[in-house]
């Protein structure tokens, strides 16, 4: 389709700011958002670079949706800001995995597409512990077949939460640099407030922001990009669903299986 020029300068011009910021206040952006047009070519640009923009009440988001996009944020990066200094790329992975569980933990394990208010740093680290306990009850060769399925080291992965220090989880302050499951779930936390999904209500209490909730429903969520995973998580939960669901697609920036 061939678009006026002025519409293509104003339909970079909103591409241009989000490249730049990540994302802009919607009533700044309001008159060039409101057309049609602007929006749709735009996006044209975002998904030249594999990102595509979303918004909410208030924001316009550019959002990386695979690994090769100059714009997502590389494995080096995130150890060197959010992890610890002797992370390994099965630290991001497990982190990822915390990030699915948390999400599960407002969406009742992915049943539902109306989210709870807030969830709790206990009960995510409950669901954490539930979610690898379940794990590892599959034989050691289904857990190998996923991987080749998902592309995700499940094996190392259970080893990895398992082999956190839970003797720590008792101690009174937990942090960051505590080598717990807890604090690993702190660095996980971190990440997420950093990327602004996550608000921390104070008294281990933490909520969705918008931005999280409309990355998670109109995207994070789509079958083809991650319901291949998190229905094989949950599959023990909900087994007839699984098989419905079996073969589907990993979303794009799912954990690479390590060697």
């Amino acid at each position: 389709m061939d678009y006026p020029e002025k519409t293509v300068f104003r339909a970079f011009d909103l591409y241009s700011h989000l490249a730049a910021k990540g994302s802009v206040a919607k009533g700044d952006y309001a008159d060039l958002y409101s057309d049609e047009d602007v929006r749709s070519l735009a996006q044209s640009f975002a998904s030249r670079v594999q990102c595509t923009i979303i918004d909410d009440a208030d924001a316009i988001y550019l959002i990386p949706i695979a690994t090769d996009s100059p714009f997502h944020m590389t494995n080096e990066q995130i150890k060197k800001d959010f992890l610890t200094a002797k992370s390994l790329n099965m630290d991001i992975y497990l982190m990822y995995l915390a990030i699915i569980v948390f999400v599960g933990c407002f969406y009742d394990s992915y049943t539902s597409w109306e989210p709870h208010d807030f969830v709790t740093l206990q009960s995510w680290l409950e669901k954490m512990n539930q979610r690898i306990d379940a794990l590892a009850t599959r034989k050691e060769e289904e857990l190998r077949q996923a991987e080749t399925d998902y592309n995700v080291n499940w094996v190392a992965l259970v080893r990895k939460w398992t082999d956190l220090d839970s003797v720590k989880e008792t101690v009174k302050k937990q942090d960051a640099r505590t080598t717990s499951r807890t604090g690993f779930l702190m660095m996980t936390k971190r990440f997420l407030e950093t990327q602004g999904l996550l608000h921390d209500n104070g008294a281990g209490e933490y909520s969705l922001t918008e931005k999280a909730k409309t990355i998670f429903t109109n995207y994070y969520l789509e079958e083809r990009y991650n319901r291949g995973i998190t229905d094989f998580l949950y599959s023990l939960d909900h087994p007839a669903k699984n098989n419905e669901t079996a073969g589907s697609e990993a979303f794009p920036a799912s954990p690479e299986k390590e060697a």
